[in-house]
Order: structure tokens, then sequence, then C-alpha cells
């Protein structure tokens, strides 16, 4: 199998151990068959530290790839109001750092936010909508961004949404477990997003690689819900019979501020593959399926 252009001169993956990296992983695989071990790297955060500048440096002037792919993050929400200057370190200055480095010829796809959006409106974002965030999180999140974009060099920034998939700690593992040991759960009503699976994100950063495409898409799967529909169809799912209430974010009271309304326009994603993600409720399905779960269920979750 011949490798495409974007992977002929190898591929570093930062994030390696996390969810959508190891999806990456399984796409990549896939796609490149025999040559991948020859052409991708895979970099856990205790090969290469992405706060420590030198150390991105060596490690791309050494390999001297065509793509580097950056799924490394700090993604604790919460987290990072209390650790901001660490989270501002791991989401802003590096990836300011890889863009640097990727000037040498290398493209950098990066992997950014709905939480840079303050979701004071009703209408999907577009990939041209005024960022305003409201965490630490989005702030740190934003900060990558805008150090790529200065940088100069060829990028990709794909931003998301509700991540979930098969590694590290996601919603829909975590009610799982909380129904499965028969606790109420209570889930908040008044947050609408696009929930996204991993693995369709991974398929989706190889269409976009294939086509050429640079500058900043938005992806996630169709459709949109609030986080108590989603925790209802994965309790319907699930064939679990534990009561979902309904409460509001302040009711929560989490230490970030999370975006009202996060729903991205993935209109960009499609106009450039020609391809359209399935909806979340397959996905999902998918998903759950992968855990040995039942998912013939037809969904009837709200906000659809």
């Amino acid at each position: 199998m011949n490798a495409p252009d974007w992977a002929r001169h190898g591929v570093l993956l930062l994030g390696a151990g996390g969810m959508l990296g190891g999806a990456l992983i399984c796409r990549l695989q896939h796609r490149l068959g025999g040559s991948f071990s020859d052409l991708v790297k895979p970099l856990h955060s205790a090969d290469l530290d992405i706060r420590d500048e030198r150390a991105v440096q060596e490690v791309v002037l050494n390999r001297t790839p065509s793509l580097i792919l950056n799924a490394a993050g700090y993604t604790n929400v919460d987290g990072c109001e209390t650790h901001e200057e660490e989270a501002t370190a791991v989401n802003g200055r590096g990836p300011g750092y890889l863009a640097a480095a990727a000037e040498r010829g290398a493209m950098l796809v990066h992997f950014s936010t709905d939480f840079i959006f303050d979701g004071r409106t009703s209408e999907p974002y577009d990939v041209d909508a005024v960022p305003n965030p409201i965490s630490a999180y989005g702030r740190s999140k934003w900060l990558g961004e805008c150090a790529i974009r200065q940088s100069g060099c060829r990028h990709l920034i794909i931003r998301t949404s509700w991540l979930f998939g098969g590694r590290g700690g996601n919603f829909v593992d975590a009610i799982l477990k909380r129904a499965q040991s028969g606790q109420r759960l209570r889930v908040v009503d008044d947050q609408i997003g696009r929930p996204t699976y991993a693995d369709d994100l991974a398929d989706a950063t190889i269409r976009l690689m294939e086509s050429g495409t640079q500058g900043t898409v938005h992806v996630a799967n169709g459709g949109q819900c609030s986080w108590h529909a989603f925790a209802e169809e994965i309790i319907q799912r699930g064939r679990l019979a534990v009561p979902v209430d309904a409460i509001s974010s302040d009711e929560l009271d989490r230490p970030a501020k999370r975006p009202r309304w996060s729903v991205l326009d993935t209109g960009l994603y499609s106009r450039c593959t020609g391809h359209v993600l399935r909806s979340w409720q397959d996905a999902l399905g998918a998903y759950l399926a992968t855990r040995g779960l039942r998912t013939d269920v037809p969904h009837t979750s709200e906000n659809q």
C-alpha cells in the first residue's frame, strides 16, 4: 500500500494514550496497513511533555514528519479552574511550540472545543463565530488556537464537542456506572450540544487529511440534545431501569461554567469531504455495542 502524501515522511501522534489518541491509532492502522509501524510514532505524555519547548523542537527535528496530530490536552474542565496555569501550559503554549516546530514543513492537526464559545445564542456556531470562553478550559484552548494561527505553519484545527469513546472517563461510561449501581441520576437539561463519538471523529480527521483541508473545521455527530436527553438515551439503550431527574446547571453547581448552547455547525466539514457523520444516537449505539450492550432500541430523545 502506497502511503498517502500526508503520511509520506511519517506521522507524530501526541496523546496516544487518550480516548481520541486511541481512536486515531486504530484509524491510522486501517488506513496505512502494514506501513503503520514504519510511518506512525505514537507518543504518550511520558514520551513527550508538550510544555517543554526544547523537547518538542528536538522530537520534531529528529523525526521530520509530514504530519503532527496533537490529541494531547488537559481536558478536566473543572480541574482547569484550580489549575489554570497548567491548563494554559498544556492547551495554550504547548500547541504553539508544536506549531513553531511544524514550520519546518509538517502539517499540524490540532483538536479544539466548543467551550471556546459562551453559549449566548440559539444558532449553531459556524467556524467564523466570535469566541468568548467562559471557563479556564475554554480560555486555554482558545489560546492554543491563536498560537497555531499566529505561527504561520500549515494547520488544521478541528473543533469538536461532548466527546465519548473507549479510553478514559467520559459521560457515557459515568452514566452507565452510576445506573448499574442503582444510583438515581440527576442530569442538567439546560445545556445543549452535539455528542461526538471518538471513532467517528478519528475517521473524519482522516477524511479531512485526504481532502487536503486546512484552516478550522467543526466536526461532531449529527443532531443535538441536552445532557439530560443524552443520559436518557444511554439508559434506554442500556436497558437500565433508573430514573433520570432533570436539573438546572445552577443546581449542579460545578466549579467551571459551561456554555448553555454549544451546537457546532458542521456544514464546512461536509462540503470539504462530501461526507455527513451519522447521528449521535447511532454513534452511541455503536459505542455501546463495543461494550457488549444490546442497542436495538429506537431512540426517543428530545432535541433531535
